[in-house]
């Protein structure tokens, strides 16, 4: 191979992680021209066409994603050697990126940030809100936090939480015009709240446990005149007095905990999966990661599940 291109190739990787010429520039501190005139003569080196570009878009032509996916992994472990190289005399430091649910950032994160940057003031963190769990490796991110154990290649997950349980709530005004339901079969002749999940469009189908050891897990459709897809929104809506909600305990300890909100059907109740932190396998990982994980892994010792 001719060393000549490897600064090039570099280049190349940066432009598409940030699918932008203009913000692959920026973080390297070049004009968007050097960077596309840099391209350019990668392209004719290498016989091959990178990217599809025009004044507004661009993507990568299929030999790009080949070269792409080659390049991260390798830049990936070049920059953990030189990061742990100063390991003994620098604080973990650096950008980590984090594909999240607004839930889990909302529970899981956002109550530790000061805690966490005051622990580690050299690193700097981007929560990215999904409701899907992308691709981490793939879309650059460092850790993607979800519901569930569901493993992709080259991906562990780690759990933040003990398992968690769905949480059949309305608020005491909302239950006093219109009663409690008893069983699962009531909630026909009442107002429930609707999720509907952006990424596939689908409404979330509520999950109960027949009563018992050995109860039988099964899912029931509800009916009701309002539909949101944000986990807050529905909870404010219930605290409203507007309808009944099923939401992730820890979702809505504070209100339950104040009696801002009552919950209901607790025989019913479903456990479900804890949260996970997902992150590129453990080989080579870069000290930020790892301080992230560590801190969160450590928090969830406080959190009290209701």
């Amino acid at each position: 191979m001719d060393p000549s291109l490897l600064p090039s190739l570099a280049w190349f990787a940066h432009i598409a992680h940030h699918g932008s010429f203009t913000r692959a520039a920026e973080e390297m501190g070049l004009s968007r021209a050097a960077l596309s005139q840099n391209l350019k003569s990668l392209e004719r080196q290498l016989g091959v066409r990178l990217l599809n570009r025009t004044t507004r878009h661009m993507s990568l032509t299929e030999d790009g994603q080949k070269l792409f996916d080659t390049l991260r992994p390798a830049l990936r472990d070049i920059e953990y050697v030189i990061q742990t190289m100063g390991d003994t005399r620098d604080a973990p430091s650096g950008m980590v990126r984090i594909n999240t649910s607004r839930l889990a950032a909302k529970a899981l994160i956002e109550p530790h940030l000061a805690e966490f940057q005051e622990r580690y003031p050299k690193i700097t963190l981007e929560l990215v809100m999904a409701d899907s769990l992308s691709n981490i490796i793939a879309e650059g991110f460092d850790a993607g936090i979800r519901l569930g154990q569901g493993l992709a290649e080259h991906v562990v997950a780690i759990p933040l939480t003990p398992a968690l349980s769905m949480a059949v709530v309305a608020s005491p005004a909302y239950l006093a015009r219109n009663g409690e339901p008893m069983i699962p079969g009531d909630l026909a002749k009442h107002n429930c709240i609707n999720y509907r999940f952006s990424g596939t469009g689908a409404m979330h189908d509520w999950d109960f446990t027949e009563p018992g050891e050995n109860g039988r897990h099964f899912t029931q459709m509800v009916t009701g005149r309002l539909t949101t897809n944000d986990d807050q929104s529905m909870t404010r809506m219930a605290l409203q007095g507007l309808g009944l909600i099923q939401i992730v305990d820890v979702a809505v300890q504070k209100p339950l905990s104040e009696g801002l909100l009552v919950r209901v059907l607790s025989n019913w109740t479903y456990k479900h999966a804890a949260f996970y932190l997902y992150t590129p396998s453990r080989e080579h990982m870069a000290p930020k990661v790892r301080a992230l994980i560590d801190f969160l892994v450590e928090k969830r010792e406080e959190i009290s599940l209701l």
